[in-house]
């Protein structure tokens, strides 16, 4: 099991350090973490994933204001394991200075990000489809696609699958209020994607216990 698997109790043997799960929770991290000194919570029990981490990793309170530390050592966690780009943290950190005023914010913003990020991921595997089963040695291809994938979702109106015009009405909502480029859109998608393409696939035993 990994570091990270380890760190947030979770107990299946097939989640390895720098794997999708652990790239999700690491992000889960950094909002609560930029919320928390945007906002200045101090009480934890809010921010459920920022708890754990900080407790775990002992990660010290910087100038008596939750958040900061936790921001930096998190930052360097998802720059070390994943590469993760400045771009990321610069435009998380907008939206939430945008989205999260006071406190009454906070909940809704964490479940319009949660709700976002749910309708991307499986909007984007129906639209890409097979396109995803490429090897990851074709990284620039399938960044490409990604990127074009992204690009049409907020230029695009002639889907005919109603289900799919609803999922793409829904992001663009969230997404005027979140405030994201198609860069960083197209940057998490594609690392999320890279991510899952690595993981281990399922036993016929695992198939068949759902």
């Amino acid at each position: 099991m990994g570091f990270l698997s380890k760190l947030f109790n979770r107990k299946d043997d097939n989640n390895k350090t720098g794997g999708m799960e652990d790239y999700m929770q690491l992000v889960r991290v950094y909002f609560q973490a930029s919320i928390a000194a945007n906002v200045g919570i101090t009480n934890l029990a809010m921010l459920p994933d920022l708890r754990v981490f900080k407790s775990t990793l002992h990660v010290q309170t910087v100038n008596n204001k939750l958040g900061l530390g936790e921001k930096s050592a998190c930052r360097k966690m998802l720059k070390d394991i994943y590469g993760t780009d400045d771009l990321f943290f610069k435009e998380v950190d907008q939206s939430i200075r945008k989205n999260c005023r006071k406190m009454q914010d906070v909940q809704v913003y964490l479940i319009q990000f949660q709700g976002f990020t749910q309708d991307i991921m499986m909007l984007m595997g129906n639209l890409m489809k097979f396109k995803l089963r490429l090897p990851s040695f074709f990284k620039s291809a399938l960044y490409k696609m990604t990127e074009k994938t992204v690009a049409e979702l907020f230029t695009k109106n002639d889907y005919t699958d109603p289900a799919v015009l609803k999922a793409v009405v829904a992001i663009r909502q969230y997404n005027n209020r979140l405030g994201f480029s198609q860069k960083w859109i197209s940057d998490f998608v594609y690392q999320v994607v890279m991510l899952a393409k690595k993981e281990p696939k399922p036993t016929d035993d695992q198939e068949a216990k759902k």
